[in-house]
């Protein structure tokens, strides 16, 4: 199993309402409901632990591949090529990182 997780902040302009009304209404279903993606989770950063400091990426997400392969079908379907784009639209420059359990 492969874990994505993406980490970004949103493009200058954006609404935090506006991109959290999104998420839930069209990211978290569209591309949780993939038959790659075994669980997706988008967090909101609240702080960073025994500091002030403000936290270096607003958002993260969490996903659950059961299928690499199966996963860049999923993706380049139109439906997830819309929602991708509109992904774009609100965040700046997000890092997808791969990982795997030790």
């Amino acid at each position: 199993m492969t874990t994505i997780v993406v980490l970004f902040n949103l493009q200058n302009g954006v609404s935090e309402a506006d991109y959290q009304q999104w998420a839930k209404e069209t990211d978290l279903p569209t591309a949780g409901g993939l038959p790659s993606v075994d669980s997706f989770e988008v967090l909101r950063s609240e702080g960073l632990l025994m500091s002030e400091e403000t936290p270096p990426y607003q958002y993260i997400e969490i996903l659950k591949i059961n299928d690499m392969e199966q996963f860049g079908k999923d993706v380049s379907t139109e439906i997830m090529q819309k929602v991708a784009a509109e992904f774009q639209s609100f965040a700046d420059q997000p890092m997808f990182i791969m990982t795997s359990k030790l």
